[in-house]
């Protein structure tokens, strides 16, 4: 007997995304696809001081990763091609080992993530349903926008790690990859480079939630 795909209804799609931002925001995250980068390295980070600062880089990361999810499911919810729709799908499941290679960073440091995270997570869902309303390529190009973004504060934490800190430094090394494919990615399937007020205002958007993250 032939298998037949299932048309789901705006209600079944609404409650399917209800449940996604759950588990995003309040579950453990899901066991990653790949293993976390640096696992097999010791433990360098033991000062208390050390620690906390590590943790809040870490959390940072942490409450970016949800806030992706947020964004790349607001987009999937209002693509209007459905290989947009799917690349975003796909690039939220990529971005679910980032979150689990977070969590368990700040596990191994004896913290926690951002109490913050269903703000950011609903900030973003609404901001990515946005983009996709306006339309698919500027869509794509808000993912390349915030991809790029976020490539670079990677940059400024692994500067910002303590010296001997590999464990933290693998993680983040092997995301930034990751999010400038995702970048390449978005370009490559047409994406528009979005107005300078824009990129000017998400990177305000950004510093605020690097900030609070940090500490909260």
């Amino acid at each position: 007997m032939k298998h037949m795909d299932r048309s789901y209804s705006p209600l079944d799609q609404l409650i399917a995304g209800a449940d996604q931002a759950l588990r995003t925001v309040f579950s453990p995250a899901s066991r990653p696809q790949r293993e976390t980068p640096g696992r097999e390295l010791e433990e360098t980070v033991h000062d208390p001081r050390d620690r906390r600062h590590v943790a809040g880089l870490m959390r940072v990361n942490h409450a970016g990763e949800v806030a992706a999810q947020g964004l790349y499911r607001g987009q999937a919810a209002t693509a209007r091609l459905e290989q947009v729709r799917e690349a975003m799908d796909e690039a939220a499941r990529e971005e679910t080992d980032h979150l689990a290679w977070c969590e368990e960073r700040l596990n191994q440091l004896g913290s926690r993530p951002s109490v913050l995270n269903p703000l950011w997570y609903s900030g973003s869902y609404l901001i990515g349903a946005g983009a996709g309303l306006i339309g698919d390529r500027w869509s794509l190009g808000f993912v390349a926008e915030t991809e790029k973004q976020v490539a670079r504060h990677l940059d400024e934490h692994m500067q910002r790690l303590p010296a001997d800190d590999d464990r933290s430094r693998a993680i983040l090394d092997q995301m930034r990859s990751d999010e400038l494919r995702h970048r390449n990615t978005a370009l490559e399937a047409g994406g528009a480079r979005l107005p300078a007020p824009v990129r000017g205002l998400m990177t305000l958007v950004s510093l605020a939630m690097t900030r609070g993250a940090y500490w909260l």
